[in-house]
């Protein structure tokens, strides 16, 4: 196993450790359907919907190699983007309906993350899908099929455009010795992303 696939797996089972975690701690209860009405919930959703697709219509041509080089990137997403973004509601003491809607929302993810690794990393996915449905087996589960309507290019677009100017931005201070505690008193950007995005790149860069 090379270490390029070693690292990917090491980021996707520190992600769903963080879930049991905190889901234990929690008590949480998945439902049947997941609801997303925060950005972050709805780019991931998006974004897995997309990779769903991508997955069958490079799986359905027999090209595994270009299918085993999407999950990476996705998993970079989820680790480093979602979840790093999010900590902050499964931190919340209540269980209101933002916390539980992130809940559901990773929930969703994972799951449906699981069934597509299945083929290429069983006993990883074996793992993850038994723990968080209960279920038999992932290799008596349907393979997932993407829902059209979950994804959202624009906000895919946006949301890939936000972390490469944070990113740079965060170059940019490494280069002239700038700590990220320290505000910057202005920043500026060649695009508009929105005003969601914006608060995002300002968050991060500081």
């Amino acid at each position: 196993m090379s270490e390029n696939v070693r690292g990917m797996l090491r980021m996707l089972w520190n992600t769903y450790s963080f879930f049991v975690l905190y889901a234990n701690i929690d008590k949480f209860e998945p439902k049947s359907s997941v609801q997303a009405d925060n950005l972050l919930d709805k780019w991931i959703i998006s974004e897995l919907n997309s990779l769903i697709k991508n997955v069958n219509l490079h799986m359905e041509h027999y090209e595994l190699n270009k299918t085993a080089r999407l999950f990476p990137e996705f998993i970079d997403n989820l680790s480093n983007w979602y979840v790093r973004r999010s900590r902050k509601r499964f931190w919340k003491s209540e269980n209101d309906g933002d916390k539980n809607q992130a809940y559901e929302t990773l929930h969703y993810v994972l799951t449906e993350l699981s069934k597509l690794m299945a083929p290429f990393t069983p006993f990883v996915a074996e793992e993850i899908y038994k723990n968080l449905t209960s279920n038999e087996s992932i290799h008596l589960a349907d393979f997932p099929v993407a829902d059209e309507k979950l994804i959202d290019d624009d906000l895919n677009e946006k949301m890939q455009l936000t972390r490469r100017f944070v990113k740079m931005g965060l170059a940019a201070r490494a280069r002239v010795g700038i700590k990220v505690r320290q505000p910057l008193s202005e920043l500026k950007i060649n695009e508009d992303v929105g005003g969601e995005m914006a608060e995002l790149i300002k968050e991060e860069v500081n």
